[in-house]
């Protein structure tokens, strides 16, 4: 195992290292620098290891099904490392990053070959000279969710339980424009599919999502994400149609409050008029009393009684609720030490352990290391 992340990580290097220099070969040539002005070329890297104590063990060292970071208990593991190249020009713009670890094994898992390993590749251009309006194509952060993959952007260690079963990432085209106060954003996309690089064999159904950010001021974020699409083969096909609404406020130097709620349906069966439902309110209240302290807590709960999303096989399927109270230090500016005390509590008895009796409930103690280079 260590002689493969090494083996990964010298290519990760040397990919990245190629890339520079092709990209500043050609922003010599096309890229004139302003004095005072970013470089067009840059690199960044991102490292989270973690510890996962599950206190209801079981044989496997692995999370339930529906939990796709930090997935291994009971082991010092890796979640997610990634080495990132982006161009930004007047006119264009890239990112390649490649990555490892247990959340790519994790959601990458339908992804054949090299592509299991492409965290990010995408690039854009921007169509109009007047306004602030792009192209991207490629693989790119998922428009859905205030959560992303890099943790240490996140106020909690752990995802929410929407977050870790909406994607992360998403494949196609994206028309997206920025006001000239940057005040809102507006985006459309043709999508391969619910979190796809390659679209699902037999599926030729196009795939389309929305965002609208509105940023009143640098204190309040509103967010409002739309999926539309189907995940299944054609012969199956069930539309599913989802939407993705949050606000992020900042209540003075201290306080900030995320809260979120997520509603989708999925037809019960190809051209059925009958909708099964999943709906997910949450909501996360940050306190920093340092600029290198940060405590947050969080109250979620997920409710996919017909397994839309997560299926159970149980009479009242997937209606959990979960509580968590998550402690971060900065180290330094690049290293974030972070603990977490999680409990997942459900309706039916869905959580395994190493005895063949199921339980209601879980209770996780998770801690972290970031180092994050920009």
């Amino acid at each position: 195992m260590i002689e493969q992340i090494t083996f990964f990580m010298k290519t990760l290097i040397l990919s990245a290292l190629a890339i520079a220099s092709i990209l500043h070969a050609n922003a010599q040539d096309s890229t004139v620098a302003v004095a005072g002005n970013a470089p067009p070329f840059a690199v960044s890297a991102y490292v989270e290891s973690y510890y996962l104590q599950d206190f209801r063990k079981t044989d496997s060292h692995t999370m339930p099904g529906f939990i796709y970071n930090h997935s291994r208990t009971g082991e010092v593991n890796l979640n997610l490392a990634f080495l990132k190249g982006s161009y930004t020009g007047d006119r264009v713009r890239a990112n390649l990053a490649l990555a490892a670890g247990t959340y790519m094994n994790a959601n990458y898992a339908a992804e054949p070959g090299v592509l299991k390993n492409v965290f990010e590749a995408n690039a854009g251009v921007k169509i109009s000279k007047k306004h602030n309006l792009w192209l991207d194509a490629g693989i790119m952060p998922s428009h859905i969710g205030f959560e992303s993959a890099i943790g240490k952007d996140n106020w909690a260690l752990t995802r929410s339980l929407v977050a870790e079963n909406t994607p992360y990432f998403e494949t196609g085209l994206k028309l997206g424009y920025t006001t000239q106060d940057t005040k809102w954003y507006l985006s459309a996309m043709y999508l391969n599919g619910w979190q796809r690089i390659q679209r699902l064999d037999g599926n030729s159904t196009p795939a389309f999502g929305t965002q609208v950010t509105f940023k009143p001021n640098a204190a309040v974020t509103l967010n409002y994400s739309t999926f539309i699409g189907s995940d299944k083969a054609d012969s199956t096909r069930q539309m599913r149609y989802y939407h993705n609404i949050y606000g992020v406020f900042q209540l003075g130097g201290k306080w900030g409050l995320t809260t979120g709620f997520d509603i989708g349906s999925e037809q019960k069966a190809k051209h059925s008029s009958a909708y099964n439902i999943v709906y997910v309110p949450v909501m996360i209240l940050r306190f920093s009393p340092s600029s290198k302290i940060n405590i947050a807590a969080r109250g979620e709960y997920y409710h996919d009684q017909n397994g839309v999303i997560i299926a159970t096989g149980t009479d009242n399927g997937f209606q959990t609720f979960g509580t968590s109270l998550n402690f971060d230090y900065q180290i330094t500016p690049q290293v974030i030490w972070r603990i977490e005390a999680r409990n997942l509590s459900s309706r039916d008895a869905i959580f395994s352990g190493r005895s063949t009796e199921l339980s209601k409930s879980k209770t996780y103690l998770t801690t972290a290391l970031t180092f994050a280079l920009n």
